[in-house]
């Protein structure tokens, strides 16, 4: 059972794959909705929508959520992880600055993201 917060009382509406998912790994956090919610800079409710019916989380989104909750986005999206590699999430410094930015405005978040996307574009057209 969750919360639907069209009536504001439990529902028993099942949820989908990707939202069971996003529910796990969000309780594996430590992370209420509300925390999540404030993490992305979205409402608690768009939160609990997730979990209920994600419809179409652009992949952005999705890739926002996988870093908030410190988790690979194949664990959000695949009940199975797909063959082959294995994609790990950032490790020391760069996990370490990661999370530095986080805590930061948005508005600075994407300023420093415009930079580093250039950095990078700049290192490898070489």
């Amino acid at each position: 059972m969750f919360l639907d917060m069209r009536r504001g009382r439990p529902s028993t509406q099942p949820r989908c794959g990707f939202g069971e998912r996003l529910l796990k790994a969000r309780e594996a956090a430590g992370l209420s909705q509300a925390d999540l919610a404030g993490k992305l800079g979205v409402l608690q409710r768009t939160i609990a929508y997730w979990e209920r019916r994600p419809s179409s989380l652009r992949p952005e989104r999705i890739a926002e959520l996988a870093l908030a909750l410190n988790v690979p986005a194949e664990r959000l999206l695949y009940d199975e992880p797909p063959q082959g590699k294995a994609v790990r999430g950032p490790t020391g410094k760069v996990r370490s600055t990661i999370e530095q930015v986080e805590k930061l405005p948005k508005r600075e978040q994407a300023r420093i993201l415009d930079v580093v996307n250039a950095l990078i574009a700049q290192a490898t057209a070489h």
